[in-house]
């Protein structure tokens, strides 16, 4: 039987996951400017996420340019964008499901088991969403790590990791850890309590009429 408090837990870790995937979604440090090569100087830093790109100078003032056509973007790009946006809508959507089969909330009717299934239909969910961000961040990922090494990438235009794809690995962390708490609880069926059964007595041979 799940406990209530295991339940709590893995909806916190869900929402502070959720937290992370908005946060790195929005935030365009996916990918920044590396310093390679020999004698690179700049005081220009370059970043660029999935939707927009910027550039931090020496002077702390940043510049951000938003993307005119999204057919412009390169397939990678395009991927990791919906995927990041199919993953958040699947964790809202398994949030508000799970809420209503956990034990310490009224929806979802009086029945135990009933509740539990509905926890653990919401558990599902949200690792469904946590798959998306895991493949948008492995492909993103390769993409940088491909381009780095690409011979045929200019020097000056090679791109490292940013905080943003932490960010976004650790939200998928702890949605997949919330998820699977809340995929867990799920109870079997308990039968009512068993009481022995009372034995005829047993016959003395005679009937009466």
């Amino acid at each position: 039987m799940a406990h209530k408090g295991l339940q709590l837990f893995g909806y916190v870790l869900a929402l502070v996951g959720l937290v992370g995937l908005l946060a790195g979604t929005i935030m365009p440090q996916w990918k920044m400017s590396a310093y390679v090569g020999d004698n690179i100087i700049t005081a220009v830093a370059m970043y660029e996420g999935l939707w927009m790109s910027c550039a931090f100078q020496s002077t702390g003032q940043m510049q951000c340019k938003i993307y005119d056509s999204m057919l412009q973007l390169n397939s990678a790009l395009q991927a990791t964008r919906a995927l990041m946006v199919i993953a958040i809508l699947l964790t809202v959507v398994g949030m508000g499901v799970a809420s209503m089969g956990m034990k310490c909330t009224n929806c979802g009717g009086d029945d135990k088991v009933k509740k539990s299934r509905i926890a653990m239909t919401g558990g599902i969910i949200l690792i469904l969403g946590a798959l998306c961000s895991i493949i948008a961040c492995s492909w993103f990922s390769y993409q940088i790590i491909q381009d780095f090494y690409s011979p045929f990438t200019p020097v000056n235009t090679k791109y490292e990791f940013g905080a943003a794809v932490f960010i976004a690995w650790a939200g998928t962390f702890l949605v997949v850890m919330g998820g699977g708490l809340l995929a867990a609880s799920c109870s079997r069926k308990q039968s009512g309590p068993s009481y022995p059964t009372k034995s005829r007595p047993p016959s003395s041979g005679r009937e009466y009429v």
